[in-house]
Formats: structure tokens, C-alpha cells, sequence
């Protein structure tokens, strides 16, 4: 086994572990927003509420989360971890950025919108997760998402995180089929359309959600 470990502490197992991992959550996100879209059926929260008891429900649900958790603490460290090193590669600066090298914004901002992205998957557990399941706030899951979601400072700081997190997928989409090779000309035109699309769509929802209550206030 210890050509498997040697092979993930490399500098290209770490990129395409970076990759895996991030496919995974981009999959994730995906079933995550289909749920939460449930919020949008105006039966005072009764579909959602379901829902949130059909997940608890699923066997070995505890270790799917756990799973998650490890899959995006992993994708985080090797983030930081390729970050870090691009940096001890270039030590110093350039006297003026270059802007017209071919890095789009999102690449050159991957470590800011990661960290604000981290910061705010803490103050959502936190406000959902733990609130509900280990606190036990009184009411359901869906009294707490109105009551979250109607509050102008959380419902703003979500919308802004779901905009960064737009703008981290972007590039994170192309550069995980980037690092399996995917990258030929006649193909990556379209990976990078899909990875478009994919931001555009998983930002737009999910930022409408907040928008949504703080229009109807929950009712």
C-alpha cells in the first residue's frame, strides 16, 4: 500500500484527488439543490419537511455525512495545499500582475472563494444542521429556514456566498476534466459551456431561495 500513499502525496495524485473530490461535490450540489428546491412549494413547509425526515430515514445516513464531511475536508487541505506550494514555486511576486496571460478571475481568486466558501458552509451547518439536529430549536427544519432566510444580514451574506461559489464552480468544473486530460480542442469548448451553465444554474437557484423568502416572508 505504500505505492497508493506515495502516489497521493504527490504532486499529481493530489491534483487529481483535488479533482475527484471536487467532481463529487459538484454531484452533491446537485441533489442538494433539488431538495432544497422543495422550498418553493407553498404547503407551509410540509414537502420540505418530508423530505428533510425522508433523508434522515435513509440507512447509514450518519456515514454518508461523514463521507461528505471527509470528501470536503480533503478537497480543502488540497486546495490549500496546492495553493500553497504555487506560491513556494513563484516566491516572489510579480512587480505587476499580469491580467492578459490567459488566467480568467476565477482562477487567480480559487483560494478566495474556497475560504468564503468554507466560512460560509460553517455559519450554515451551524444555522441548519446543528441548530436542528444537535440543539433541538424548537419547530421544524422549515420554521428555521424562514427564520433565517427573513433575516436581511443571513439572507445577504447567503446570496453573496452563492455568487462566489458561481464563480469557484466556473473554474473548478474546467479544471477537474482538465486534469483527467480532457482537454482537447474540440471537446473543452463544450466542457466549458457545460461548466458555464452548471455555475450560472447552482448560484442562481440557490441564491433565489433566500429571495424568495424575503419577498413572501414564508407565507
Amino acid at each position: 500500500m505504500s505505492w497508493f500513499f506515495r502516489s497521493v502525496n504527490s504532486s499529481i495524485g493530489k491534483k487529481i484527488l483535488m479533482a475527484l473530490t471536487g467532481i463529487s461535490l459538484i454531484i452533491f450540489l446537485v441533489g442538494h439543490l433539488v431538495g432544497n428546491l422543495t422550498l418553493f412549494v407553498n404547503d407551509g413547509g410540509e414537502t420540505f419537511n418530508n423530505y428533510a425526515k425522508t433523508l434522515q430515514s435513509i440507512p447509514f445516513i450518519k456515514v454518508i455525512e461523514l463521507v461528505l464531511a471527509l470528501v470536503f475536508l480533503i478537497h480543502m487541505l488540497n486546495g490549500v495545499y496546492l495553493w500553497l506550494n504555487n506560491k513556494q514555486a513563484r516566491p516572489v511576486a510579480y512587480k505587476f500582475k499580469k491580467v492578459s496571460d490567459g488566467a480568467s478571475l476565477a482562477s487567480r481568486t480559487m483560494i478566495q472563494t474556497g475560504s468564503i466558501t468554507f466560512i460560509f458552509l460553517v455559519v450554515h451547518l451551524k444555522q441548519f444542521w446543528f441548530d436542528h439536529n444537535i440543539a433541538h430549536k424548537s419547530g421544524t427544519l422549515y420554521d428555521l429556514v424562514v427564520s433565517a432566510f427573513t433575516n436581511y444580514y443571513y439572507a445577504g451574506f447567503y446570496i453573496l456566498a452563492m455568487i462566489l461559489l458561481g464563480v469557484h464552480l466556473y473554474h473548478a468544473f474546467q479544471s477537474a476534466f482538465q486534469t483527467f486530460g480532457w482537454n482537447h480542442s474540440k471537446y473543452f469548448p463544450i466542457i466549458k459551456s457545460v461548466g458555464t451553465i452548471y455555475s450560472i444554474v447552482i448560484a442562481a437557484a440557490f441564491a433565489s431561495i433566500p429571495i424568495y423568502f424575503l419577498i413572501t416572508g414564508g407565507n
